[in-house]
């Protein structure tokens, strides 16, 4: 555990003036490692995809390279005790809440590296979100940015009511398209691969602000 401790390091920077500090790398990976790690575990099989997205998310310094594996090795041997380092990361950035919906996206991507994520898995997901302090919406919301859903619902993309003005709409919409710009994850250390993600939430955000814009001028026409 000295390893793991190291690789979590010291605590995270608060946020100055609205703008979040940054998230050193290392802290991001060891949070993915233990989670990751527990997550590849719950459906019972750690498949050899599930490993390779792992590597892939991680930029790792060769430094903390063999820590990194041990302590990865040591986690997914079992799911029991996930819930610990969930809480672990909940309060280290618990100012940050788009650093926690960074390890969301990771976790996911792992997950579904396989080519299908499992009730197990979707479960897990789940739990760890509860305990990061997402509502049930912000985890749906999360989940279909990654495995879409079979009702089109803009309203819940953007974490929204139906019923929210055009002007808080539009305050909604700037405030998650900010957060998931590729230029504020990289300000925020985020590794390439889940930036690519932020590429994809991105495209969903436009699409379902465009969506719910043209619901509302159609409804407005018919009155």
């Amino acid at each position: 555990m000295t390893s793991a401790a190291r690789l979590f390091g010291p605590p995270s920077p608060v946020d100055v003036d609205g703008q979040p500090g940054r998230i050193e790398p290392a802290g991001v990976t060891a949070a993915l490692i233990a989670l990751g790690a527990k997550m590849a575990k719950s459906d019972g099989l750690v498949t050899a995809d599930e490993v390779e997205a792992f590597k892939r998310v991680f930029q790792a310094s060769t430094e903390n390279d063999r820590d990194i594996g041990r302590f990865f090795d040591l986690a997914r041997q079992t799911t029991l005790g996930f819930e610990r380092y969930a809480q672990i990361i909940a309060r280290k950035y618990r100012a940050q809440p788009a650093a926690l919906e960074d390890v969301m996206d990771g976790l996911f991507h792992i997950a579904g590296a396989d080519g299908v994520i499992t009730e197990d898995e979707l479960e897990f997901l789940e739990r760890t979100s509860n305990i990061f302090g997402f509502s049930d919406r912000e985890f749906a919301r999360i989940k279909i940015a990654h495995i879409g859903r079979a009702s089109d619902d803009p309203y819940l993309i953007l974490g929204v009511d139906e019923d929210i003005s055009d002007k808080d709409l539009k305050t909604a919409y700037r405030r998650m398209a900010a957060a998931n710009h590729p230029d504020r994850l990289v300000a925020r250390g985020l590794p390439k691969e889940l930036i690519g993600l932020a590429n994809h939430k991105m495209a969903m955000v436009n699409k379902a602000y465009d969506e719910i814009k043209k619901l509302r001028s159609i409804h407005s026409k018919a009155h």
